[in-house]
């Protein structure tokens, strides 16, 4: 959310018109919500809505993914475990019910709103996920981990391969067992295990 200017903000509007925005997507719909329709809901001014968030798509990309969702990984001394988990996290953060709606939405506004894009990459970037930087850097320091992994390009790997897999398997799809095979894969790429690497 932007920063505020001038006097402080009512914190009960703010979360008032989240609850309101998050209420509206599950009954209707992210093309049928509109920013009249949630001030209503929330029993607020719209004008009140617009000074918090400039559009819809804004408001609804901070009632899906509220800041407490998006967090790094644990350190928990195996980077496989660590990457597990960063793949669990992010198919479980790109599956919640708000999510399944919201998301189609967002992706097609952000590609002509470049704040909105630059939001939801922000929110899905490395920057995003605390912590994650200094999880590669153990690994690398343990000689679990290539030095020239980037952190952006794995994040993207990891979003990539859940918004795929939504699309073939559905949100349901992905799975304890596809969290598995997917963070193999992305550990130890597609060659057998036992395999030299060839040139």
């Amino acid at each position: 959310m932007n920063k505020p200017l001038g006097r402080p903000r009512n914190a009960h509007i703010d979360e008032a018109v989240l609850t309101a925005a998050a209420e509206l997507l599950t009954e209707v719909g992210y093309a049928e919500v509109t920013m009249a329709a949630i001030a209503d809901r929330a029993g607020t001014s719209r004008p009140a809505v617009y000074r918090r968030w400039p559009g819809k798509a804004h408001l609804v990309h901070e009632a899906t993914f509220r800041d407490s969702v998006t967090v790094g990984v644990p350190q928990t001394g195996s980077f496989a475990e660590d990457l597990r988990e960063l793949v669990r996290r992010i198919a479980e953060l790109l599956t919640t019910p708000l999510a399944r709606i919201a998301v189609p939405g967002l992706i097609a506004e952000a590609a002509t709103d470049p704040v909105l894009h630059r939001r939801l990459l922000e929110r899905f970037s490395a920057t995003g996920w605390r912590g994650l930087d200094a999880t590669l850097a153990a690994a690398v320091e343990s000689g679990e981990l290539d030095a020239e992994v980037d952190t952006l390009v794995m994040l993207e790997m990891v979003i990539g391969s859940a918004l795929a897999a939504t699309l073939t398997r559905g949100p349901d799809g992905l799975t304890p067992d596809w969290v598995d095979k997917t963070a193999r894969i992305l550990l130890n790429g597609v060659r057998p295990a036992n395999r030299e690497a060839t040139s």
